[in-house]
């Protein structure tokens, strides 16, 4: 189909549902490859008769980067191009050309952009890059969960290409359960204590649990880390303390870790508009403004993980229409609510409030 030979690999279980929307995604690669873990459904059958080559192997202890490196290792050994997925993602077309036109000789990983999430309305939710298509040969899964890819070659690694355009949708199964993330996070950190990412997922996890104190004892091991220097998710780990801390009921200390977090990373507006959240519930609504302003003066949206959809739809614009309106004024709060609405159009709660604000609005005279 290309100059380089593609590969498509991925592990599943129990996915019959998404079995045919996968391969159709998929199609544009020269191979498809499935480890099969356990799946009791039609899957692997389903799989067969799309052309997939699916082989079934048990994994136990059951871990992600030993199902992945399974995986992987069915992989032919000439292909140039492998490419890891989950069958509950989805390739836009076209990415297989584009993919090609970004790589070259010299080139062993690609990153491009990742839906992880879409909002009730369709549109997008969570939106970072990710780097999971990458050469044959040099890398090895790590991490019991939340596994990601290590060069582990004995040459230098080559570069890392940015692929335009090439973009993969993620459309979860909101039944699949979560249990077995936190002891596989938790194993994880037991064998790399000193590893700050895996610290970092394992403190969020505790909060995931309401499990106030382990999540605050554990993101301040996170931010203790010599490596843990990427601002993004040092700031995350400050917010995340801070919602614990909510969570025990400890607003003033709560609001001291949220002033850490922005001013950790002021190119994030997250932690400013959960300070903005927070002042609402307190009724503070000059402070309200004050965080809201701020998040909305940061006009460049980060490509990492670390961003969340809330951020960058109607939350801010919201907060200061309230904020507006209970500080008596309306017009400047009509703004906001329209803003707000525009990013949300079809949430009745937003239209609501247009309607109450023209109306007041209206009554007073203003436009």
């Amino acid at each position: 189909m290309g100059c380089y030979r593609v590969c498509v690999y991925a592990i599943c279980k129990n996915e019959e549902r998404f079995a045919d929307t996968w391969m159709d995604s998929m199609s544009e690669a020269d191979q498809v490859i499935v480890l099969d873990t356990g799946s009791e459904d039609r899957t692997v059958e389903r799989l067969r008769s799309r052309g997939a080559e699916v082989t079934v192997a048990h994994i136990e202890p059951w871990r992600f980067d030993t199902a992945r490196n399974r995986s992987l290792a069915l992989v032919p050994e000439d292909t140039d191009i492998c490419v890891c997925t989950d069958l509950d993602e989805r390739f836009q077309p076209g990415w297989r050309d584009r993919l090609e036109a970004a790589w070259g000789a010299d080139v062993s990983l690609a990153n491009y952009r990742y839906t992880w999430n879409f909002n009730p309305d369709g549109s997008e939710g969570c939106v970072f890059w990710i780097e999971k298509a990458h050469a044959r040969k040099g890398f090895t899964w790590v991490h019991p969960v939340h596994e990601v890819l290590q060069w582990t070659g004995r040459q230098p690694q080559g570069r890392t290409v940015t692929v335009d355009g090439m973009q993969l949708d993620h459309h979860a199964d909101p039944g699949k359960s979560r249990a077995q993330y936190l002891p596989l996070l938790e194993l994880s950190v037991r064998e790399a204590p000193l590893d700050d990412r895996n610290m970092h997922y394992l403190g969020r996890e505790y909060l995931y649990y309401r499990r106030w104190d382990a999540c605050i004892q554990t993101l301040q091991q996170h931010l203790a880390l010599p490596t843990a220097t990427w601002s993004d998710e040092r700031a995350a780990s400050m917010r995340f303390i801070a919602q614990a801390y909510l969570g025990k009921g400890r607003r003033a200390v709560a609001r001291g870790w949220y002033l850490r977090a922005i001013a950790e990373a002021p190119h994030l507006r997250e932690a400013c508009l959960d300070l903005a959240r927070m002042l609402y519930e307190d009724g503070e609504w000059e402070g309200v403004l004050y965080f809201t302003k701020c998040a909305l003066q940061i006009t460049e949206r980060p490509k990492s993980y670390i961003c969340e959809a809330a951020s960058w739809g109607s939350l801010p614009h919201d907060l200061r229409s309230i904020a507006l309106f209970q500080t008596g004024r309306t017009r400047q709060a009509l703004e906001e609510a329209r803003l707000a609405l525009s990013f949300a159009p079809q949430e009745e709660r937003l239209q609501k409030n247009v309607a109450i604000l023209e109306t007041l609005n209206a009554q007073q005279g203003v436009q």
